[in-house]
């Protein structure tokens, strides 16, 4: 379990530490404050020497850009620029990400050098002559050494060079990063077939009826096209019916807990990364989906961080910290708050106390 974090140069943050981190926890605070970048540093930490997930975060914030080489070819370029504090780099430009998990430092440094200062040796042929700077990446498994990446005039590097290295080892421990928009339905399908037939099947049906109770079974349904962001692939059947029913049909609030459900139960043993985490749900489904989560993570070793910035969202957490006995372990709420280099913790007696006196904690 990652007891805290410290961040260093990283996107919006030149210095930044979460401390007091518990199984649930869940980051509050205005828009662009920080919270989406404090879960994509936990990824990265826990990712260590596989580079694929930061490509995958960059192309969904759109930060890259097309090189073209010839008419005839074209390469994405990862506008690494983006990852730094105050988008930009230079020569000797840093950041860092390091953390305690189980009483061990883990961290990942990334350093912008210069290549004529390297062994020209230590880089690829394709690369050796694209730019006097290239990104050095050092993570604390030693073994996992990651060679220098070279930048692009553009100070950017092609995001099929990723895809293409020999970097995707293990991380430090499962990840599941479910953002605003949810799991894709392939990404979902995907989770879904490898726990079918599993003691963990039984928990998705679980947790389907915290929003319709009626919900018997589902499965996976062949689809011969599937349209981009479609609530498709999957059936249920309900009590007292022989009719195969969408999922789509059931509203997004089902289709969110699902997704939260299959990333929970994929990720045990290690984190759940939850990006709004209300998207889809009424209020007043809330409580039910906190009991979820909260169950699920205890049950399956999860620890959890979610961001939100919907009010019941966080005193429903309220109700669940206050059937919990107060430890270092359980539940916080830590508010971000720009400028500041510490966020405002909130423990479960706190959280408690909050809701019932009305204070606000966003």
């Amino acid at each position: 379990m990652l007891r805290s974090l410290k961040i260093e140069n990283f996107r919006c943050f030149q210095n930044f530490e979460l401390q007091q981190l518990g199984q649930l926890n869940l980051l509050v605070g205005t828009n662009n404050s920080g919270k989406t970048s404090i879960l994509e540093a936990i990824q990265i930490l826990y990712s260590q020497a596989n580079l694929e997930p930061l490509r995958k975060l960059m192309t969904i914030r759109g930060e890259y850009f097309w090189r073209e080489e010839n008419p005839s070819l074209k390469h994405i370029e990862l506008d690494v620029r983006h990852l730094f504090y105050g988008h930009k780099i230079d020569e000797g430009s840093s950041f860092s990400i390091s953390g305690k998990k189980d009483n061990n430092l883990k961290y990942i440094n990334v350093f912008v050098g210069n290549t004529e200062k390297l062994n020209a040796d230590n880089l690829s042929p394709e690369l050796r002559e694209l730019n006097e700077l290239f990104l050095d990446i050092k993570c604390s498994e030693e073994e996992r050494k990651i060679d220098p990446l070279p930048l692009s005039l553009q100070k950017g590097f092609p995001g099929s060079y990723i895809r293409y290295t020999h970097y995707l080892e293990h991380p430090l421990a499962a990840t599941q990063f479910v953002r605003s928009f949810s799991l894709t339905h392939d990404e979902m399908i995907d989770l879904f077939n490898d726990i079918v037939l599993t003691p963990e099947e039984a928990l998705i049906i679980e947790a389907l009826q915290t929003i319709e109770p009626s919900i018997e079974r589902i499965a996976v349904v062949n689809q011969t096209k599937i349209y981009n962001g479609s609530h498709t692939g999957f059936v249920v059947r309900l009590a007292n019916s022989d009719q195969r029913i969408p999922i789509g049909s059931m509203g997004d609030g089902i289709w969110r807990i699902l997704g939260l459900t299959l990333a929970i139960v994929s990720a045990r043993n290690g984190v759940l990364l939850v990006d709004e985490i209300d998207t889809g749900l009424h209020f007043s489904a809330m409580n039910d989906m906190w009991k979820l989560i909260w169950k699920t993570a205890k049950k399956l070793n999860v620890q959890v961080f979610a961001t939100t910035h919907n009010s019941d969202c966080w005193t429903s957490l309220a109700a669940i910290a206050n059937t919990e006995h107060p430890s270092e372990e359980g539940i916080t709420i830590h508010r971000i708050e720009k400028g500041k280099t510490n966020s405002v913790v909130f423990t479960e007696r706190q959280i408690v106390i909050a809701a019932e006196r009305g204070i606000e904690v966003r």
